[in-house]
């Protein structure tokens, strides 16, 4: 490229003296005229950008990637309370130590045994006797790095999976009970695993769907973390639940029309995919194989007039015939990864979901004191210049998201609302998810919604609140004191 900047002479004259050490760097670059072409350097530089793909990166897209993965991941807490409920199951011990973490006392035989296959242990590796110092967070390995970190694809974390798989993947299919503390939900919740391949026949996206069939035979689809906010009952029912095909055939449509939209999503994504990968790998591969036809040409001219280049067109016929392989293999490819197929939903199980009757039947929800909750918090938040954005049905454990313009920040708002006053109940997904985003996560509690609206404003609850866990509710309840005397007014 220097060569095609510099005066060809003069670059071959230089390299020739400085191979030599007939003169230093310093006289060779005094001797060099450079005289820059402005239009080539900037041909060379569109050309190198659009091969490189890096005209410019969408940083907004990045962040706002980022910013979706982090709320939407399954976070520590969730891996670690499924594995201990399991492991305990199974027959092993498990102490908790300080902060985040866990001694593995004993393997159950049974864990061993999936464990101690040839083909499991080649794929995972092999599990210890016990576990001293275990963790399910990584924040923790920062300050304690001889912890040993379990989650996906640790031997032990998978071992568990197997046997929790063999042991209880029928009772799903047979059907559960589970209670809803909130009192919304009165009817069965059926799970179905959907999966889209492309044209290659590859996996494009598989993901788990979940309908909600209320007692009216009413079909809408819920977020599959909803059986967190939900209760089970100790004592699984020892017949299958009844009338489970007709069931399946009443929300196949919705099953269908679910996974419709799930495949239309990941089509959006390909789409964009194909127009960068058009743009940069189609165009760049198009250029050089126009480029590689000029040079052709030159040098059939120089072969009319005697010279022998015969070597050097074939060369460059070979690679001209490589670059249109590709070019067609890529076009190929881009037309058959939008190719997209639905595969037939795979029924996994099924709960049957009852309203809690229990004590605490004063956390039962209200529609209405809700509706007018987030009417005020949505409000304030325009207010104070922000975007909010109501997320509540996605089941996040958050219900607004509003983001600060300006800041560049984000505030994630839990929303709880009362008639009068009284206490609050956040859910394990919600305590959970405030206790990770820290002091990005607030709790908004507003008053006598029914009279004269006051809106509480709590930064950081987990770590501001004492709140009492209620296990058997999988509820965390706030008393009206506390937030009172730790709350902001607005």
């Amino acid at each position: 490229m220097l060569g095609e900047i510099i005066d060809s002479l003069q670059f071959s004259q230089a390299i020739l003296e400085a191979a030599v050490n007939a003169k230093n760097i310093d006289e060779i670059l005094k001797s060099i005229e450079i005289q820059v072409d402005e239009e080539y350097i900037a041909q060379m530089r569109e050309n190198l950008v659009e091969t490189l793909a890096s005209r410019y990166i969408d940083y907004t897209r990045i962040k706002d990637l980022a910013q979706k993965a982090r709320e939407y991941r399954l976070i520590p807490e969730y891996t670690q309370n499924f594995f201990i409920k399991a492991f305990e199951k199974s027959g092993g011990r498990v102490k908790k130590l300080q902060r985040s973490a866990l001694y593995f006392e004993s393997i159950p035989f049974e864990i061993r045994k999936i464990a101690d296959n040839e083909a499991f242990k080649k794929c995972f590796g092999s599990i210890l006797r016990r576990y001293p110092e275990a963790t399910f967070d990584k924040e923790f390995l920062k300050i304690n790095k001889t912890a040993e970190f379990i989650s996906f694809g640790h031997p032990l974390f998978e071992a568990i999976l197997q046997w929790v798989e063999d042991t209880f993947f029928h009772t799903l299919s047979r059907g559960a009970l589970f209670y809803d503390p909130d009192g919304k939900l009165n009817g069965y919740i059926l799970f179905y695993e959907g999966e889209i391949k492309d044209g290659t026949g590859a996996v494009a996206g598989k993901r788990l769907l979940s309908i909600y069939l209320d007692e009216d035979n009413n079909a809408k689809t819920v977020p599959p973390s909803i059986i967190w906010d939900l209760a089970e009952e100790n004592n699984p029912p020892k017949s299958p639940l009844s009338g489970i095909e007709s069931m399946r055939e009443n929300i196949n449509k919705v099953v269908n029309r679910t996974l419709e939209a799930y495949k239309a999503e990941l089509y959006e994504e390909r789409k964009r995919q194909a127009e960068i990968k058009q743009r940069y790998g189609v165009n760049s591969l198009e250029y050089l194989i126009i480029k590689l036809d000029e040079e052709l040409i030159g040098l059939e001219e120089r072969k009319a007039k005697g010279e022998n280049v015969d070597l050097v067109i074939r060369n460059k016929q070979e690679r001209k015939a490589e670059y249109e392989k590709a070019l067609w293999e890529l076009n190929n490819l881009i037309e058959k990864e939008q190719s997209l197929t639905m595969s037939a939903p795979k029924f996994l199980g099924i709960i049957q979901v009852k309203p809690w009757y229990g004590k605490e039947t004063e956390m039962v929800s209200d529609a209405q004191v809700e509706a007018e909750g987030m009417r005020v918090a949505m409000e304030y938040e325009q207010k104070q210049g922000r975007i909010p954005e109501d997320v509540s049905a996605q089941n996040l454990g958050f219900d607004i998201r509003s983001k600060d313009s300006v800041a560049g920040t984000v505030r994630y708002i839990e929303v709880k609302a009362r008639a009068r006053s009284g206490a609050v109940a956040l859910t394990q997904n919600e305590w959970f998810k405030a206790q990770r985003f820290g002091n990005e996560y607030y709790l908004y509690v507003v008053f006598n919604t029914a009279t004269n609206p006051e809106l509480h404003i709590i930064p950081n609850p987990a770590e501001t609140l004492m709140a009492e866990e209620k296990v058997e509710i999988v509820r965390y309840l706030v008393n009206d004191k506390e937030i009172f005397s730790k709350g902001i007014k607005a």
